[in-house]
């Protein structure tokens, strides 16, 4: 795959052979016949016969076929049937739990096949995402899920959430220029769009430089179909039981029929006692034990909403030494939360996590009536106001529209006792200026009761810098604040600050020039800081705790960026402050055996790539290691297929199924919770 990243618009068009009016629809044709059809090759429908047929494949039982095979000879037709018995029924047992599972599995994936808008014959179309060649110009805009990997030529406020293949919690803010640096991660290609990821706002044009297998999920459903299925270890267990008992029976039948020669007993005599020795030492019993016992811990599990691909599974679970894990969606909730404010005096914390508005502002550990506290007031309000999202109750859960960032900040507010829409109401907008990350802030201008305020969020350097006093109003110590707000990210927090300016009541809108103004008449009024980041679950740090106790170890692998997974590593207990964090540009230039002495002592892993991902476990598994590794993303999936189990995490069916299966088999096991 090259690295079209790296190269200008106008080499693109040149290495595709087209231009920004788009192919024409003859050449569309010749390309498809080309390239083919954009698509991802789908997994072969396990057929039922196969998954009967799938029961067989045991030692264990091969040597019950014998037995019995050999018994039907010998005319002992009882335990020839006792035998064959024991096996189907095992067989049967084993083919419903895997059926069933496989079914569950299926309704859950729903294959879409989304519409893409391009320019063919210089006219704007709208056709099947599968019919797009490399060379198309492709238009993108909010909402839409990403049709092919897409060179951008022009971008204006895109922002991408590419989560589901990198595990990055924030949408990523694209541009279209050229990117000179070597060995980029999928996350760090500012100007590239991935196929599957989701553009969250603005709109762009660009052109499709890769389509079906040759995009970055065909390269990860390479990786997995190139992966060797892993055996469990009952499997191997059973394997080396098998072959223990077939060797002991078979040597002391051996020596039986020997015995019994030296003490005069005739050949066929001594035959048949032998034969009939070996078929009694057999233990048929055990196969269709071991198949009870492990459906039985399947159907347990069921109830707990997982879904248990294969049987062993269950036991290899078990048998866990190291659980390598994804961060984002699996260890936190993929949710962004405002976690501490600063009123330009005080700093609060907040409790709660998620886009659930229900939490408690505190001060020094102390539970505060916010509404009595005005500054803290005015700033949760900033956030409320000068803000592009919107959350929504949708059948018992909220849900949010937008930025997750804004949605954020939307919570915190209401968690103050905030209503958006009195707010929206008391102070409302009459113009905007959205925000662009050159600029690195964004405005509004919002009347109430007769007075005309602006109100301003943005990067904490880019709005201090507009302020000449705080709310107190006391003079902006810069140094002092800026600290704060380095102090915060140090914390794996992404940090904005909020500012205002009552306005004359004439103004009708607003502009960058005159808001930029920086004098003691003009200047905006510093609000205060807000931090927020995706939050552990709860339950995740109990269940690593739980983990630790039973002696497996838990490493973090994710695509997010250092200080944010260092920060997360921290709060979960997977490491601590002196914990050493890899990123993926230092594994591009570490060996395998490199890795193989680095994976023992390092917890937590950034900025990886799903390749990354698959070269920790494998060098997890090299150490004799039981690897089971958990994920909710494509990017996890070649990671999933060659640990020993793989559990694909995610808070419904849907989700799952969308951002997890569809449209290639993760892994030989799957659970869904």
């Amino acid at each position: 795959m090259r690295n079209w990243y790296q190269l200008s618009i106008r080499d693109i068009y040149q290495k595709l052979n087209t231009n920004e009016k788009g192919l024409t629809s003859e050449e569309v044709r010749k390309r498809l016949v080309k390239y083919g059809y954009n698509r991802l090759q789908e997994e072969d429908r396990v057929k039922k016969f196969k998954i009967f047929l799938h029961q067989f494949t045991s030692p264990l039982i091969y040597i019950l076929l014998i037995a019995g095979t050999i018994s039907i000879v010998l005319k002992e037709y009882i335990d020839a049937a006792v035998i064959f018995a024991v096996v189907i029924l095992n067989a049967i047992i084993g083919y419903f739990q895997e059926y069933k599972a496989e079914q569950s599995v299926r309704a859950l994936k729903k294959m879409l096949v989304p519409k893409a808008k391009v320019l063919r014959d210089a006219v704007e179309r709208e056709i099947s995402s599968e019919e797009l060649v490399p060379g198309d110009i492709v238009l993108l805009y909010s909402g839409i899920r990403v049709p092919a990997d897409i060179r951008l030529i022009h971008t204006v406020e895109l922002k991408i959430d590419e989560s589901i293949l990198t595990g990055e919690s924030l949408p990523v803010e694209k541009h279209h220029h050229t990117i000179k640096e070597e060995n980029l991660t999928y996350g760090d290609q500012k100007n590239m769009a991935f196929m599957g990821t989701v553009v969250v706002s603005g709109r762009a044009k660009g052109v499709v430089v890769e389509t079906g297998m040759n995009t970055v999920f065909g390269k990860i459903a390479k990786h997995i179909k190139e992966a060797e299925a892993v055996r469990a270890p009952l499997q191997d267990k059973i394997t080396k039981f098998a072959n223990a008992i077939g060797i002991l029976v078979l040597s002391a039948s051996v020596m039986l029929f020997i015995a019994g020669l030296i003490v005069g007993e005739s050949i066929k005599e001594m035959f048949m006692t032998a034969v009939a020795a070996a078929v009694a030492a057999i233990p048929e019993g055990l196969p269709v034990v071991v198949t009870i016992v492990l459906a039985v811990g399947v159907a347990r599990m069921a109830r707990h909403n997982a879904i248990v691909r294969k049987l062993h599974a269950v036991e290899t679970l078990g048998s866990t030494t190291v659980i390598g894990s994804d961060k984002t969606g699996t260890l936190t909730k993929n949710e962004m939360t405002v976690k501490v404010i600063y009123d330009g005096k005080e700093v609060y914390e907040v409790e709660g996590s998620g886009y659930e508005p229900t939490g408690r502002i505190l001060h020094e550990g102390l539970s505060i009536n916010a509404a009595e506290r005005k500054h803290l007031m005015d700033l949760l309000r900033i956030g409320l106001l000068c803000n592009e999202s919107s959350v929504y109750l949708d059948n018992g859960d909220y849900r949010i529209e937008g930025d997750p960032t804004e949605a954020a900040l939307i919570v915190s507010a209401m968690k103050a006792g905030l209503n958006p829409e009195e707010e929206k109401e008391k102070y409302r907008q009459f113009a905007i200026i959205p925000f662009e990350s050159e600029r690195g802030y964004m405005a509004t201008l919002n009347i109430h009761k007769g007075k005309r305020f602006i109100f301003v969020k943005g990067a904490p350097e880019k709005v201090i810098d507009m302020c000449v006093k705080d709310s107190y109003g006391n003079e902006i110590d810069r140094e002092k604040v800026l600290h704060l707000a380095s102090e915060f990210a140090k914390k794996g927090l992404r940090v904005l600050a909020f500012a205002y300016r009552e306005v004359r009541e004439e103004i009708e809108e607003i502009s960058c020039r005159e808001l930029e103004k920086c004098d003691a008449v003009s200047g905006l009024v510093f609000a205060g800081l807000q931090g927020m980041i995706d939050p552990p679950r709860p339950e995740a740090i109990e269940a690593i705790k739980g983990c630790k106790k039973a002696g497996i170890r838990v490493v973090m692998i994710t695509g997010d960026h250092a200080v944010t997974a260092k920060a997360i590593g921290e709060m979960l207990g997977i490491s601590d402050s002196k914990s050493k964090v890899i990123t993926g540009k230092e594994l591009e230039n570490m060996s395998d055996e490199e890795l193989f002495h680095k994976v023992k002592e390092v917890s937590v892993y950034a900025r990886v790539s799903p390749e990354h991902k698959l070269r920790i476990v494998e060098q997890f598994k090299r150490h004799g290691e039981i690897v089971a590794v958990t994920g909710d993303g494509v990017n996890d999936a070649p990671a999933l297929k060659s640990a020993h189990i793989g559990i694909a995490m995610g808070k419904s069916g849907t989700d799952v199924a969308k951002e997890a299966s569809s449209p290639f088999p993760m892994c030989q096991h799957r659970f869904y919770g």
